[in-house]
């Protein structure tokens, strides 16, 4: 039987706000092996029985059921589409009609006829407090009215209400990005919210990363000084006809009982300034003052859609611990992001105080002073009343520990919980095997990105830092996106890359960019830096992961002028193709940096010239995906020229690498730099700069995340197992002993006798190292994407076999469903089986030299040194002997 089982719209599973026609994809199931699509249909109507249907595409002949665009759709603002389809396959079978996608339209710049406001004045410029505000509205009650969305945003953050109920899921809206030229507005149903007669729309705002102290520089106001709102309602008539209202003088606000709310410093709330029924038509209005309207620029606004934050799960306390010091510690067992939820009864004026934070000391004691100046602190003063119920509204914290330092009475820990907050994405891998210490190394890898995904890629979510840095993306991206569906996270946070480069097409070390052009108590940012090798690349390597990973061509599209202009900022620099500019972080934080350095001993002219050929390569890829056969002709011309140049001044006529460390001999591999007579000593040479350290890597955020890929690709699969199984100083499962539930930022964040590394830099979140979830997906597992059919259209298998791991079960979820690829040993024999979605194909790829027992079937051939088959959807089991 041939069926439908997901119908996705922006690869998401619903939209709520979208300004033009979204990208279409399924998933296809189907009782049969080697499934093809032959042909398509889809339908898109303004109700759900489809009886007034828009657009009908009658049969499509074609295969494919990702990344479809439908461009000639004209679509109304504010109005609910639902979207289905049916297939036919080679199987001569036809599905019935799926069921339903359903999204909402947004409402495009000229149609914003609310304005925003505020209830904060000029003298508020250095304030964190929350402000309320509100407005009462009436709603026929003839039954004229088919639905009601409203369009919401903030210059701050904001939580919006309706007749005294939260809106939506969402949390920490409308998140961050470059304000001053993309900021987001979310879209809601208000049908089901609303009465007939009198409703009471209402919102409570803060300042957030808008006007809040921000970055270890701790500067106010980067953006603007005052907070403000913008909502507009759109009321959908039977009769088709539409009614808009929103925020406008005629609103009323005052102060909330958030007296201060900061995202580094959390929040303080006074529950006794509550005001009864603030969000009700049951309100009092006469004290509340009259609004501002705030002059800002409307047709920045864009709709979100989809991976907006919220709270996704929460975990119970582990334990209630006194330290040694006296103090009382909560213990969630988890390091994580978001806030705790509590339970209270007291007195009015009783306190609740905690304090965030990591890691115990050697001795079991609170430790804060990797914090820096963050105070991560939330203050409750309670009003008195039988039982309390308090989060923080603006602000998250990065924590495993909460140091209670005031509680009325005894502390009940059934009344505490901690509520993990990060952007909503779709899992979509798995992994565990026979080695419990890999298995944890991949639960840390998955929590430090659920830490760092909040809104935008941070580096820590705990310290007074928590910025974009581009490098961290970049590392991390084709590990993230083997963790979790990352296509929207990233295309909206390269859409703010691109509107915070350069005129000239430099790209800033943190996205949204707060640091160029602060120089006041700067720790080791010149004024105007930007612009660093492997950081910058982020520009050109996360678009084209997309492309590998999801066969986004639209985010390709919307990054090509951006891509573009980072390659020529560096040919712009380049003198023979040799470039630098300003900072440079290199191999930052490498092991092999001179004493008191965070710059590894890898030279800036190479770790420069090698970022400038990769990204140059891919983006002369980007252009031939696009069709841009003139870009693509130029770029790859430029980058054969830039290859030369890189042999020329690195290479000796021998074939030794001038740079004698780990780092540059693993950007020459896996950047395919190295002429191939001398590839062979290059790997030798790498190998023996491995074994001088015992088998441990000495690489930074450069070298790291590229190593056992280097090896294993390089038929070294043995060191590379071997490098990923050391447990000692310094290696991953060093800090999986150590107790870590997430990727520490240095190797001995804590060290073998408890003590600590530099307060200064030393997060316990800090997800860059964890790149190497890409290899326990790509090399243990083997799922890999291929260029030629992105988006797992054609998927090739190729598992490395080793680590003395008896099994290893693997999942990826892709856009045409499930792949599966699960690996057992036994004295040397192995059953390889993997699963093939429906609609792709793939190629299996196993070792030459293995002799197969059993082949389902399946005729392999020598290529490239290997043995490989093909074979399209299904299940398959092989059996060979190593």
């Amino acid at each position: 039987m041939l069926t439908i089982k997901n119908v996705t719209l922006n690869y998401a599973q619903e939209l709520n706000g979208v300004e033009s026609m979204p990208v279409v994809g399924w998933v296809i199931g189907s009782d049969n092996n080697n499934v093809e699509q032959m042909s398509w249909h889809m339908q898109i109507s303004q109700d759900s029985a489809f009886n007034d249907i828009i657009f009908d595409s009658g049969t499509v002949a074609s295969g494919q059921s990702q990344n479809i665009t439908l461009n000639a759709i004209d679509l109304k603002n504010s109005t609910h589409y639902f979207l289905r389809v049916k297939i036919s396959d080679n199987h001569g079978q036809h599905s019935d009609w799926s069921e339903h996608a359903t999204f909402i339209t947004g409402l495009p710049g000229a149609q914003w006829q609310a304005e925003f406001i505020s209830a904060e004045g000029p003298q508020d410029n250095a304030s964190s407090k929350g402000t309320l505000l509100r407005k009462d509205f009436t709603l026929p009650d003839d039954g004229a009215v088919a639905s009601v969305i409203v369009h919401a945003s903030a210059l701050g953050l904001y939580k919006l209400y309706v007749n005294g109920k939260k809106v939506g899921k969402d949390e920490l809206t409308p998140g961050w990005t470059s304000y001053q030229h993309h900021l987001l507005y979310q879209t809601y149903d208000l049908t089901n919210l609303l009465a007939a007669g009198d409703n009471t729309l209402a919102a409570i705002v803060g300042a957030g990363w808008y006007k809040g102290d921000m970055s270890f520089n701790r500067a106010r106001n980067y953006y603007g000084d005052r907070t403000a709102f913008i909502c507009q309602v759109v009321v959908n008539y039977q009769d088709g006809r539409q009614v808009m209202f929103g925020t406008d003088e005629s609103w009323r606000g005052t102060d909330s009982p958030v007296l201060f709310s900061e995202i580094y410093d959390g929040e303080t709330y006074d529950a006794r300034r509550e005001v009864s029924g603030w969000n009700t038509v049951d309100c009092d209005v006469a004290p509340w003052r009259a609004v501002d309207v705030v002059a800002s620029d409307k047709s920045v606004l864009g709709a979100q859609g989809a991976s907006t934050v919220q709270a996704i799960e929460t975990l119970s306390p582990q334990a209630l611990i006194v330290t040694p010091e006296g103090d009382r510690v909560i213990d969630f067992g988890q390091n994580l992001t978001g806030w705790v939820e509590f339970s209270v009864s007291g007195r009015a004026g009783d306190k609740v105080i905690l304090r965030h934070f990591e890691v115990l000391d050697a001795n079991g004691n609170v430790y804060l002073a990797n914090l820096r100046t963050a105070k991560q602190r939330v203050e409750y003063t309670l009003s008195g009343a039988q039982t309390e119920v308090y989060h923080p509204h603006f602000t998250f914290q990065g924590f495993r520990y909460v140091h209670v330092e005031a509680w009325p009475g005894e502390i009940a820990l059934e009344n505490v919980k901690a509520v993990v907050v990060h952007s909503q994405m779709e899992r979509t891998g798995e992994f565990s095997c026979s080695n419990p210490d890999l298995n944890q190394l991949h639960h840390n890898i998955l929590w430090g990105l659920k830490g760092n995904f909040v809104d935008v890629p941070t580096d820590c979510p705990q310290r007074d830092e928590r910025l974009g840095w581009t490098g961290d993306a970049q590392i991390f991206c084709r590990t993230a996106s083997y963790l979790m569906q990352t296509r929207n996270f990233f295309a909206k946070w390269l859409t703010d890359l691109k509107y915070d480069q350069t005129p000239e097409g430099g790209v800033p070390h943190v996205v949204p960019d707060i640091l160029t052009g602060w120089s006041e108590n700067d720790r080791f940012l010149s004024q105007g830096t930007h612009s660093a090798a492997a950081w910058a690349d982020a520009a050109v390597i996360n678009p084209w992961t997309l492309y590998l990973m999801y066969g986004d061509k639209e985010t390709l599209r919307n990054q090509y002028a951006s891509m573009k202009g980072w390659i020529e900022f560096m040919r712009t620099h380049a003198v023979d193709n040799k470039w630098s500019y300003k900072l440079q972080f290199g191999d930052w934080v490498a092991l092999d940096a001179k004493e008191g350095s965070y710059f590894g001993a890898t030279p800036n002219d190479l770790t420069c010239m090698a970022y400038y050929s990769w990204s140059t390569l891919l983006f002369a890829k980007a252009a031939k995906a696009l069709g841009n056969e003139e870009d693509y002709a130029t770029y790859s011309a430029l980058h054969g020229e830039i290859v030369k140049s890189f042999q020329q001044e690195f290479f000796t006529p021998a074939g030794r690498l001038a740079a004698r460390t780990q780092t540059a001999h693993i950007l020459a591999l896996h950047f395919d730099l190295v002429p191939e007579r001398f590839r062979a000593r290059t790997v030798e040479t790498l190998v023996e700069l491995l074994a001088e350290h015992d088998g441990h890597l000495v690489t930074g955020f450069v070298g790291t995340p590229y190593f056992c890929h280097v090896l294993s690709e390089n038929g070294r699969a043995k060191e590379a197992w071997q490098l990923l199984l050391k447990d000692d100083f310094p290696s991953w499962l060093y800090q999986v002993k150590a107790g870590a539930t997430t990727i520490w930022e240095h190797w001995d964040g804590i060290k073998p006798d408890g003590s600590m590394w530099s307060p200064d830099m030393n997060s316990f979140n800090h997800y860059a190292y964890g790149a190497i979830g890409e290899w326990l997906y790509r090399g243990v597992a083997g799922i890999d994407a291929d260029e030629e059919q992105p988006g797992f259209k054609h998927i090739r298998i190729q598992p490395v076999i080793g680590g003395e791991l008896e099994w290893v079960n693997a999942r990826y979820r892709s856009g045409y469903g499930d792949i599966a690829v699960s690996w057992e040993v036994k004295q040397r024999e192995v059953v390889l089986r993997v699963t093939v979605p429906h609609n792709t194909t793939a190629t299996v790829i196993l070792p030459a030299e293995c002799r197969l027992k059993d082949s389902a079937n399946m005729n392999f051939n020598v290529l490239n040194n290997a043995l490989q088959a093909s074979v399209g959807s299904g299940e398959y089991r092989f059996e060979y002997s190593l």
